[in-house]
């Protein structure tokens, strides 16, 4: 439960006291990087986008709308050129049609990136969505878990090699305190597509959790790669994601979100600092941060004790694995392209 961690959890509490340990100013030049931003058409992916561009990156806006993207692309490139042209006059931008979700359709996007030829430096995980209604993805997976986690998850796993020789790289999770609402046991395998055994919003935990548990697996595997994961919480970010709240936790609440949201939370441009942190500061590879869990904005905070369970990390990953294999081979491969197969041990 939240109260068990986060209430005694100091090291949260001390964040709200403590200076940014980064701001836009700590980026360094990215010059010559590729990154790929799912959901960056909107919100902290659109911010973490203008950013990352702003300082040279080459950015692909990994989105499932081709129009919403591109639209988004031409107002990254005219506000970037309004507020820092002295930094990257000239942004790069490209789309990548992602729909998380889709697992077939995830490895397909990833292998349309891989055609490109190109290195991948940082890979962060952001698209998401919160609170929806209950509902099945294309491949049968409930929603929120699907999207937030599982169409992530094959998307990374197709891109690590191409990650591993770009070193040093970066994989940033996006993660959210929510992790901690989850349900009984943290992740209910045998009965996650069970509608009664859960609420949207333990659903909506359970997917945050497994960002963290997969994220810490992961760190694991790339331990002697110069290959940084990390997970983190970007605050209370005031965006669209709660845009299903009235649907599925009713008027009062969606009202009281939305009044507080108003009033104490970030805007976008403030609450993408710590994906960017973790994405770009150079203090990540000089001391070796990896598998951490960050609150904003760079502060190393303590997950809840689901989070820290490795015999669970590697229990939703061996899951993830069987799951993601299963599914994509019953539906077939992605017209014109090869296999979808994960098979990272």
């Amino acid at each position: 439960m939240l109260y068990s961690n986060v209430v005694f959890n100091s090291a949260y509490w001390k964040s709200f006291t403590q200076r940014p340990k980064f701001t836009t100013h700590d980026i360094p030049d990215l010059t010559g990087k590729v990154a790929i931003v799912t959901g960056a058409n909107c919100g902290l992916g659109y911010a973490t986008a203008v950013a990352l561009a702003a300082h040279g990156a080459r950015v692909f806006f990994a989105c499932r709308s081709q129009l919403r993207a591109l639209e988004a692309i031409e107002r990254a490139k005219e506000e970037i050129k309004r507020k820092h042209p002295q930094l990257n006059p000239n942004p790069e931008f490209d789309f990548l049609k992602l729909d998380l979700n889709d697992m077939r359709q995830c490895h397909h996007a990833a292998q349309q990136f891989l055609d490109r030829g190109l290195p991948l430096h940082i890979l962060i995980n952001n698209g998401g969505i919160m609170t929806t209604p209950f509902a099945l993805s294309a491949d049968g997976i409930e929603q929120q878990f699907a999207v937030n986690h599982m169409g992530h998850f094959v998307f990374t796993m197709a891109l690590l090699d191409r990650i591993k020789e770009s070193q040093p790289s970066r994989i940033v999770m996006l993660s959210s305190i929510g992790h901690e609402l989850t349900v009984k046991g943290g992740i209910d395998f045998d009965t996650l597509n069970d509608k009664n055994a859960s609420n949207t919003t333990s659903r909506y935990g359970r997917s945050k959790l497994a960002n963290i548990l997969i994220g810490k697996a992961l760190a694991r595997r790339l331990a002697n790669e110069k290959v940084y994961v990390n997970m983190l919480h970007p605050g209370f970010v005031y965006t669209n994601l709660a845009r299903n709240n009235k649907k599925s936790l009713g008027a009062i609440a969606a009202g009281v979100y939305d009044f507080a949201g108003k009033v104490c939370a970030s805007t976008p441009e403030i609450g993408v600092l710590n994906q960017l942190y973790c994405a770009t500061s150079p203090e990540i590879e000089e001391q070796d941060i990896r598998g951490r869990y960050f609150v904003p904005v760079g502060n190393d905070c303590r997950p809840s004790h689901y989070a820290l369970d490795e015999e669970l990390q590697e229990k939703l990953w061996t899951f993830s694995v069987k799951l993601a294999n299963e599914r994509i081979r019953a539906r077939g491969p992605e017209p014109e392209s090869e296999e979808a197969k994960v098979d990272m041990k």
